[in-house]
């Protein structure tokens, strides 16, 4: 008995140490994983406060609007560069058709 219960015992502490190399990466990993929490939530609160000084909110959806409203605002402001740009060219284009003044050419 004796005999069987030392057996026992030496190929539990046999499965112990094959199980070790497992055990110490999935503890490295977990002591990565929190420092990577703690991490995180610092450069997220960090940004949080960055928005609030900057946005005046830290809230998602309304940084979300707000950015949208500022891609729209620009696509109205590259339309109406466009227009005026147009415009020129059509004042240009009329200059340039227009039978040169003969009395002011001598």
């Amino acid at each position: 008995m004796d005999r069987s219960r030392t057996s026992q015992e030496a190929e539990a502490l046999k499965r112990l140490e094959a199980l070790r190399p497992a055990y110490e990466r999935l503890r490295a990993d977990r002591i990565r994983a929190e420092s990577d929490v703690e991490r995180l939530t610092a450069e997220l609160e960090a940004a949080r406060a960055q928005a609030r000084e900057e946005l005046g909110t830290d809230d998602e959806a309304a940084i979300r609007a707000m950015i949208e409203a500022a891609r729209a605002e620009n696509a109205r402001a590259v339309e109406a560069f466009a227009q005026g740009l147009r415009e020129v060219q059509e004042r240009l284009d009329r200059l340039s058709d227009k039978p040169a003044d003969r009395a002011g050419t001598r």
